[in-house]
């Protein structure tokens, strides 16, 4: 959710912090929002999403399990 509009980007590292994919790099306005990965193409195993969004920073752990 987004209070107001900002320049969201949203990462996805792998393990070893190596760039997956950018999957949102824009300005986006202020609102609640949801996207789908397609990581079909990726291995099982664990990857970070990083979050930017104006002066909000957050990192989460995922595992991707096939």
């Amino acid at each position: 959710e987004l209070p107001e509009e900002s320049h969201v980007l949203l990462i996805v590292y792998n393990i070893n912090g190596r760039l997956v994919e950018t999957l949102i790099n824009y300005n986006q306005l202020a609102g609640v929002y949801s996207i789908d990965w397609n990581a079909e193409y990726l291995p099982s195993g664990a990857y970070f999403i990083k979050l930017f969004t104006g002066e909000f920073e957050q990192i989460q752990k995922v595992i991707l399990l096939k």
